[in-house]
C-alpha cells in the first residue's frame, strides 16, 4: 500500500514509466536481457512482471519495483525492508530473492528528466513468486489458522532480525501504521455525511480512548503491516482424500513495514481475511487460534483487538475513498475493499463488541481442545 509519510504528496509522485523503460531499466541496472514486461497493479508505486531471457541457472521471472518520488527519498527503509525479506527467506519463508545490480546493491536511484524537473525513484527487482492471491479462493477455517499462524511466526522471527539502519521503521506519521488511526480525521471529508462516516468517527473516538492510552501496554515488534489476500499466495495439492490442500507459497509487499504491535499485526490479518469471506465474522477466531498457538495475546491486548480491527477497515475505506479522488483511472484497484468492507464494519459495528468477541474467543478455543469449527 502507501509508502511513507504524506500521503498525497505520494499519490502525485507515482512513477510513470512505460513498459520500454521499465525494460531498459533492468538491462541497464540489473544486466539482464529482457524478453517481456507487463504491469502490475499497485498503490502509489510501479510494478512489472519481468521475463528474462534463459539464464545459465538464474530464474526467468522477476517483478522490477519502482518506489515513488517520497519513498524514493528513504534509501535507509527501502534497505532495511530489502534485508528482511532476504533474513525471512534464509530463515524458512516463502518470500522473493533480492537481485543485486551490476553494482552489488539491493536497489538503485534512477534520475529521469520529466522536461520540468528531474525526478529520481528507487528501483529494485525481486524474483517473481509463484501461486495465486488467496483472494481467489474459499479460505477455510484450517487455512486461516495457518495465516494466523504465519502472522505470529513472521512478526516472532523479525525479534531477530538486525540491522544499522533498524530505526527507519519508526514511522512516526505513517498513514498505515495502527497507531495513527486519528490521522483519518483529515481525510473523512471524502466520505460525505453519511452512516459511513458516522461509524468511522464514532471508531476514531473510541481509538483515542480505548486503545491510545494502553499502547504501553502492548507488546512491541516489527510488523509486516500489510497481509492482504492479495499479498499471500497459495498453492493447491492433492490431499490423501483426494481434494484439493493449499499452501502458502509466497509474501509479498513489505513496503508497509513499521514499528507496531504483535496484536496490530493479528488485527490487519483478520481484517483483510474477512474481506472475500462468506463469513466474515467467523474468519476472527480461527485466525486468532493460528496466531495464539505461537503468541498467545495478553488481556489487553484480546480486550483491544475488536478495535483495532474495526480501525484498520477504517485505515483501508477512507485511505481507498481518497485515492479514488486523487487516481479516478484506478478507481477498481482502490476499491477492492470496499466492495464488502464496509458492509463488514457495518455488521460489525451493529453486532457490538461482546457479541463478536465470544464468536472469536469460542472459536479460538474450540482449537485448545482440538475440535475446530
Amino acid at each position: 500500500m502507501s509508502s511513507g509519510n504524506d500521503q498525497q504528496s505520494e499519490a502525485l509522485s507515482k512513477p510513470t514509466f512505460s513498459e520500454e523503460q521499465a525494460s531498459a531499466l533492468v538491462e541497464s541496472v540489473f544486466g539482464l536481457k529482457v524478453s517481456k514486461v507487463q504491469p502490475l497493479p499497485s498503490y502509489d508505486d510501479q510494478n512489472f512482471h519481468v521475463y528474462v531471457s534463459k539464464t545459465k541457472d538464474g530464474p526467468t521471472e522477476y517483478v522490477l519495483k519502482i518506489s515513488n518520488t517520497t519513498a524514493s527519498k528513504n534509501p535507509d527503509r527501502i534497505e532495511v525492508q530489502n534485508h528482511i525479506i532476504m533474513f525471512l527467506k534464509a530463515a524458512g519463508f516463502p518470500t522473493s530473492s533480492v537481485c543485486r545490480t551490476k553494482g552489488d546493491n539491493t536497489a538503485s536511484l534512477v534520475s529521469v528528466d520529466s522536461g520540468s524537473e528531474i525526478k529520481s525513484y528507487l528501483v529494485r527487482l525481486l524474483t517473481y513468486l509463484p501461486g495465486r492471491p488467496i483472494a481467489e479462493i474459499p479460505i477455510s477455517p484450517q487455512l486461516l489458522y495457518e495465516i494466523g499462524k504465519l502472522a505470529a511466526n513472521l512478526d516472532k522471527t523479525l525479534q531477530k532480525f538486525h540491522h544499522p539502519k533498524l530505526s527507519s521503521l519508526h514511522r512516526k506519521n505513517f498513514i498505515w501504521n495502527l497507531k495513527n488511526v486519528p490521522l483519518l480525521e483529515k481525510y473523512l471529508y471524502v466520505l460525505g455525511q453519511n452512516r459511513n462516516r458516522e461509524i468511522v468517527e464514532h471508531v476514531i473516538h473510541l481509538f483515542k480512548e480505548e486503545v491510545m492510552t494502553k499502547l504501553s501496554h502492548f507488546r512491541e515488534c516489527i510488523n509486516h503491516g500489510d497481509l492482504n489476500d492479495h499479498n499471500i499466495l497459495i498453492e493447491s495439492s492433492k490431499s490423501a482424500s483426494g481434494n484439493a490442500e493449499y499452501q502458502v507459497s509466497g509474501i509479498l509487499d513489505f513496503d508497509d513495514m513499521s514499528y507496531g504491535y504483535y496484536v496490530f499485526e493479528l488485527a490487519i490479518t483478520i481484517m483483510y481475511m474477512m474481506i472475500e469471506s462468506k463469513n466474515p465474522i467467523q474468519v476472527g477466531g480461527h485466525v486468532l487460534a493460528g496466531f495464539e498457538s505461537i503468541t498467545p495475546l495478553t488481556a489487553v491486548e484480546k480486550g483491544a483487538l475488536f478495535l483495532l480491527v474495526c480501525s484498520r477497515f477504517c485505515q483501508s475505506l477512507v485511505m481507498a475513498a481518497y485515492s479514488c479522488q486523487l487516481y479516478p483511472e484506478n478507481k477498481d484497484y482502490f476499491m477492492v475493499t470496499a466492495k464488502t468492507g464496509w458492509k463488514h464494519l457495518q455488521q460489525m459495528f451493529d453486532m457490538g463488541q461482546k457479541a463478536v468477541e465470544e464468536i472469536w474467543f469460542e472459536t479460538a478455543k474450540s482449537y485448545e481442545s482440538g475440535i475446530s469449527r
